[in-house]
């Protein structure tokens, strides 16, 4: 750990985006932050990455940092909420798994089974495209296609973990709706 008189001086340059001082900062904090998130999560890869994202937001705002306040506090504080939101999360999709429409892989056996999979993806991709707005759109092809998790998806769209939440629950609500008739 650094001492207080020194980590006062490192938050002080960060707030003016040094980065060398943000490097110091962050390895001296890291291992602590990492086994407190880890105590919070038990599993490693992702007390690993709710790691990196809290010092990726103490990076973004730097400038709002308040350098007479304890540093680990802060990381502490942010690293909570994230968990909060990662638990928050599993909670909402082990909620909602047995309603999220999944298409078969088409079995070559059954040519109707075929021609419904294929009728359903259409359907799908109809909705998708016609009733969804533009980010609503985006967000649900990166949850849904290309498989990512929220906390990727915003942080490749730099929006908040709720943001993608509200609008995938949307995105899935408006499916629902117009696919009552498959339902």
């Amino acid at each position: 750990m650094i001492e207080k008189e020194e980590e006062e001086e490192l938050l002080n340059k960060i707030i003016n985006s040094d980065k060398l001082s943000f490097k110091k900062i962050f390895y001296s904090y890291h291992d602590s932050l990492f086994r407190f998130v880890f105590y919070k999560i038990n599993d490693e890869d992702i007390a690993k990455d709710i790691t990196q994202e809290t010092f990726f937001r103490v990076w973004k705002m730097r400038s709002k940092l308040e350098s007479k306040k304890s540093f680990f506090s802060l990381i502490a504080k942010i690293s909570s909420n994230i968990c909060y939101d990662y638990f928050r999360h599993n909670e909402v999709r082990n909620r909602h798994e047995g309603e999220i429409i999944k298409i078969i892989e088409p079995n070559n056996n059954n040519p109707e089974k075929e021609f419904l999979a294929a009728s359903l993806e259409n359907q799908i991709n109809q909705i998708v495209n016609k009733y969804l707005p533009d980010k609503c759109k985006e967000i649900f092809i990166l949850s849904r296609i290309e498989k990512l998790s929220n906390p990727d998806i915003a942080l490749k769209l730099d929006i908040s973990i709720r943001t993608v939440e509200n609008q995938i629950y949307r995105a899935i609500k408006t499916l629902k709706k117009h696919l009552k008739n498959y339902l």
